[in-house]
């Protein structure tokens, strides 16, 4: 008989619905049960591509009498981490405290007033190594929770003090200025990885934030050492097994130094980032490289991870058939079944596929010469090289199509898909593919308008329902109004659809409302619509995700140009205050805030386009100022009218010049003479 969790939208609580423990899902009903009970609470938090989840949950949760013992011990809440990201990290806190370490799955267990006492991770259904068994672990808690509860108590205190000291925010009155930038290069540099790129060891994980800072020091200092270093871990990522050379896309990291073993399940977040890093990359280099990795992970995006309303799922799962990673993997009889000899051997060659295989028996693809030094070996005419190893990519994803495929976890998170949104317009714009940015608009259509609760406020999670209904729930956090923010900005520069920039006003205003501290100067992740936790979370490091914080920062700066609204870029500043001793001390963790650093401390480019949408100057003016990195250029732009726009500062009293496209390039509002021509423009940006 199923749980209580048959009720929720998640995927990974759906996945617990039949378990024999008597699940709760996070809520006062939980909280109350374990009250009037008198039992501790055991607090399992896991998401739906976590591999190590899917293993405990086979080993302890569904088995019988590991179930009884928790549903007699304990009252059982089980948390989607992605759902409740306030619950995750205030855990993640504890745990951490407690242990020194932590990860997914996590398992707390606390009072039913929610205070933490003792926890971990993954625990095995029996002893094994140094590992106690789960059954050894309940059997212990319960015990102690009988018979020395007063120790757990006092323990319990410590660690809750403990978060709450290191979740003050401490006022800064230091000024943000561009040594802060310079600052973070020895360490960034110092532990780079320069035979295999990424970071100094394994395993390695894409790190897109700390990339993107890179190139921005690049931009800003011309350092050709920082630009190589960008370039040699982006290629050596697109060339390992990391990426999934058959259908595009990204794994969540790899297990070793050279990229080459996945840990196979791919996250929306970290493909929306990476998109948007080789697009940047490729600005800055040209290397057709990054081009065709922005579009084949567009492509996997499309054909894969979105939902015929417009949203985009969030993950897909390391596992098929309960084997990990055996969907993506190829024998070298597997290629010789589905190819002719010709390009079979043309495949092994390409993807390094052999008899041994470098995976448990199989193969995962992966380029061993880069494609340019590949095709330079090759006797045969380059393009119709080229066109060979597309047409057999597209013949082994076919075939790849006709296996079990992994788990997709298809709930619709609004920073996620914000993060992804991004990347399709911001694509769109810069590779003249008007498709990606039809796509971001038809994403965007959907969380401004199916994701929101009755007062207008965003919503977290959408599940559908139908091919165009769904299922809102959960209050916005603040990376959710960040993120989308950001989103929509971008969203106009590549439309020129002001109602972007209006919808993006309008979500500032709830969000400084709802998470804004006016006394600290901060932003916090929660609204007092979210659970009333021990501490209210404020999460300023960068993750996989960037720190809804650091996003909120550069958006409102993003937004200030265009609205003339000069509180926001205030409020930016006023954060960005609070986290000068981490600029100074661990610069690698705020990369994403560092960005909105070297956005106020740079000289901004404005540029502002009027013309015709189908005249072809008008598009050679957008691709002009598109095809080169201009990480802290602003565009904007009227299209089909001849009058100014009142509404925003870049736009008043803008005209065209004897009815000819125009463009403005300005600095701070401060334009130079307008111009007709592209090469002008060009001659003016610099």
């Amino acid at each position: 008989m199923p749980n209580r969790l048959a009720n929720e939208t998640s995927p990974y609580l759906l996945q617990h619905k039949d378990n024999p423990v008597d699940w709760y899902p996070w809520g006062d009903e939980a909280l109350a049960a374990a009250e009037l009970l008198n039992r501790p609470i055991l607090l399992s938090i896991g998401y739906s591509a976590c591999h190590w989840c899917h293993v405990m949950a086979h080993e302890s949760f569904e088995n019988e009498s590991i179930a009884a013992a928790m549903n007699a011990g304990f009252v059982n809440i089980k948390v989607d981490r992605e759902e409740l990201p306030d619950i995750d990290s205030i855990y993640m806190m504890a745990v951490q405290a407690m242990t020194g370490s932590g990860g997914w799955p996590l398992t707390v267990f606390m009072t039913p007033d929610g205070h933490p006492f003792f926890g971990g991770t993954y625990f095995p259904p029996d002893d094994r190594h140094n590992m106690a068994g789960f059954p050894r672990v309940l059997a212990a808690v319960s015990d102690a929770y009988a018979n020395n509860r007063q120790r757990l108590l006092d323990n319990s205190q410590q660690v809750v003090d403990m978060i709450k000291e290191q979740s003050i925010p401490q006022k800064n009155e230091g000024a943000i200025d561009e040594s802060l930038l310079f600052g973070s290069f020895t360490q960034l540099v110092g532990n780079a990885d320069l035979e295999n790129g990424g970071t100094q060891g394994a395993p390695k994980f894409p790190q897109p934030m700390v990339y993107e800072h890179l190139l921005r020091y690049w931009k800003r200092t011309g350092s050709s050492q920082v630009l190589d270093i960008v370039n040699l871990t982006i290629e050596k990522m697109a060339h390992g097994g990391i990426y999934d050379q058959v259908g595009g896309g990204f794994a969540r990291y790899s297990t070793d130094e050279k990229w080459l073993v996945p840990h196979f399940e791919k996250m929306l977040y970290d493909n929306a980032q990476l998109v948007s890093l080789y697009l940047h990359a490729y600005q800055a280099t040209g290397k057709p490289l990054f081009r065709r990795i922005v579009r084949e992970t567009l492509e996997y995006i499309t054909r894969e991870m979105t939902h015929s309303a417009g949203g985009f799922y969030s993950a897909s799962d390391a596992d098929s058939e309960g084997v990990e990673g055996k969907f993506f993997v190829w024998t070298a009889d597997e290629i010789d079944a589905v190819l002719d000899a010709t390009d079979s051997a043309l495949a092994r060659a390409y993807w390094g596929v052999t008899e041994d295989g470098n995976f448990e028996g199989a193969n995962i693809l992966y380029l061993p010469l880069s494609q340019a030094e590949f095709l330079s070996r090759s006797a045969q005419n380059q393009e119709a090289l080229l066109g060979d190893i597309e047409r057999i990519r597209a013949t082994l994803l076919n075939e790849r199509s006709k296996r079990v495929a992994p788990n997709i976890d298809d709930k619709i998170l609004v920073a996620w898909n914000a993060l992804m949104l991004k990347a399709f317009a911001e694509a769109g714009a810069v590779l003249d593919n008007a498709g990606w940015i039809a796509i971001a608009e038809k994403n965007a259509r959907l969380l401004l308008t199916q994701i929101r609760d009755s007062e207008g406020r965003l919503l977290h999670t959408w599940k559908a329902t139908s091919d165009s209904e769904g299922d809102a729930r959960i209050p916005g956090y603040l990376d959710d109004y960040a993120c989308l923010i950001d989103g929509l900005l971008t969203l106009y520069e590549a439309t020129f659809d002001y109602s972007y920039v209006d919808e993006a006003r309008e979500l500032a205003d709830q969000m400084i409302e709802q998470f804004w501290d006016t006394d600290r100067g901060v932003f916090y992740d929660t609204s007092s619509e979210h659970s009333n936790l021990l501490v209210r979370p404020r999460d300023i490091l960068d993750n996989a995700v960037p720190s809804g914080g650091a996003v909120a920062a550069m958006a409102l700066q993003r937004l200030s140009i265009f609205t003339g609204e000069t509180g926001f870029v205030e409020k930016a500043e006023t954060s960005m205050k609070a986290m000068i001793p981490l600029f100074e001390q661990t610069p690698a963790s705020v990369t994403s805030w560092l960005a909105a650093v070297d956005f106020m401390c740079s000289d901004k480019q404005e540029v502002v386009l009027l013309g015709d949408p189908d005249d072809h100057v008008l598009s050679e003016m957008k691709h002009a100022v598109n095809s080169t990195f201009l990480p802290n250029l602003v565009l904007a732009g009227i299209t089909g009218d001849l009058g100014s726009d009142e509404r925003s500062p870049l736009l008043v009293g803008r005209t065209r010049i004897n009815g000819k496209t125009t463009a403005y390039v300005c600095e701070n509002y401060t334009c130079k003479l307008p111009v007709t021509r592209v090469e002008e423009m060009i001659e003016q940006l610099g």
